[in-house]
């Protein structure tokens, strides 16, 4: 009988020890537990810890409730400005409702994978290339809420949406490297002009201020010269002055011409050579052909001034004969009537 006890209660602890072990279950802390009773769904989620189901006749489903990341493949297509690209995102989503996760979806992973390239490429046609490039987060608001909508019904939400990368053509990334670069030679010209702006006003004040001092000029000019010749150079300076241009401007060609002659002459006999002296005697020639043609200038129409350019010798310099103060419009004097020395007169005072 003591036997028969003891063999009944081994039995039983051994029942229930299977009976335990068939009907315990341990739900994790980023778990929670959709229970089937007889294909049945109980309204209670089991939460994260030790939890008991019915053996044979309940079936425990854990789902995650950590946040997913998804990388989303590219998706090729072709902007509103018909420019092909090639977009990959990554979606972030987690579940919020366990028991509509499992019930009603079949797998909530890939319907979620699925809507968002459906929502990639159906953004990617809605939007230029601009705005995937620079405005990439009213893009990611509209991902987002393109997905959003329908995975509610499934117990997810939709945490985040981002836009990873773009691929654009080779011919599409040399167009725009080259836009950029004329963008900021633009950009560099605008400032240059610029500068030469506040240039041109600055050295406007500061010729006004010179306007009343005309030495400033002067020690403007040696300044100018010092500059030049800080270095070792074969740059030479010449000061010209500015009224020798205007004088020449307002005379006759005749006398413009005679003028720069003498001014040459003058010049080159200051700045003579050695071997301009060496080779005195073919300046003579030279010397007497012009004075020749200066005294044919001077009777047409200089009057006394031709004269006094004959009477200098070849070895004296040349004077500059004073401009005429009388009226240009006035009559010319016959060539019989100027007083000189006649064009065929070959003596010459020595």
């Amino acid at each position: 009988m003591v036997d028969v006890v003891v063999t009944v209660v081994v039995a039983v602890v051994c029942v229930a020890c299977v009976y335990a072990m068939a009907a315990a279950r341990v739900v994790k802390q980023y778990e929670r537990g959709v229970v089937f009773r007889f294909g049945r769904l109980l309204p209670e989620v089991r939460g994260p810890g030790f939890t008991w189901i019915v053996p044979f006749a309940d079936r425990l489903h854990k789902v995650n409730m950590q946040i997913v990341t998804m990388p989303v493949p590219g998706q090729d297509g072709i902007t509103r400005d018909n420019v092909t690209v090639r977009v990959e995102a990554v979606i972030y989503f987690k579940v919020v409702a366990p028991a509509d996760a499992v019930v009603r979806v079949e797998d909530y992973q890939f319907a979620v994978l699925q809507m968002a390239q459906t929502s990639l490429r159906s953004i990617i046609g809605k939007s230029d290339l601009d705005d995937l490039l620079s405005n990439r987060e009213k893009l990611n608001q509209g991902l987002e809420l393109m997905i959003d909508s329908p995975s509610v019904g499934w117990g997810v939400q939709i945490d985040r949406v981002e836009i990873k990368d773009v691929s654009l053509p080779e011919t599409m990334k040399r167009s725009m490297a080259r836009q950029a670069e004329a963008d900021r030679e633009r950009r560099a010209r605008i400032i240059n002009a610029d500068a030469e702006l506040q240039a041109s006003k600055k050295l406007a004040q500061a010729a006004h201020a010179m306007s009343g001092e005309p030495a400033a000029l002067q020690l403007r000019l040696l300044q100018t010269v010092v500059a030049v010749a800080e270095e070792k150079n074969s740059t030479l300076v010449l000061p010209f002055p500015v009224e020798l241009l205007r004088f020449l401007e307002r005379a006759t060609p005749a006398q413009a011409a005679h003028a720069v002659k003498a001014v040459s002459d003058v010049a080159m006999e200051t700045a003579g050579s050695p071997e301009a002296a060496q080779d005195g005697s073919a300046e003579d020639g030279a010397a007497q052909d012009g004075a020749a043609q200066d005294g044919a200038v001077g009777r047409s129409g200089t009057g006394d001034g031709g004269a006094a350019a004959l009477a200098a010798g070849p070895d004296e310099p040349a004077v500059v004969p004073p401009l005429p103060e009388r009226d240009l419009a006035e009559p010319s004097v016959e060539p019989s009537e100027v007083p000189g020395p006649a064009a065929g007169d070959g003596e010459r005072p020595a």
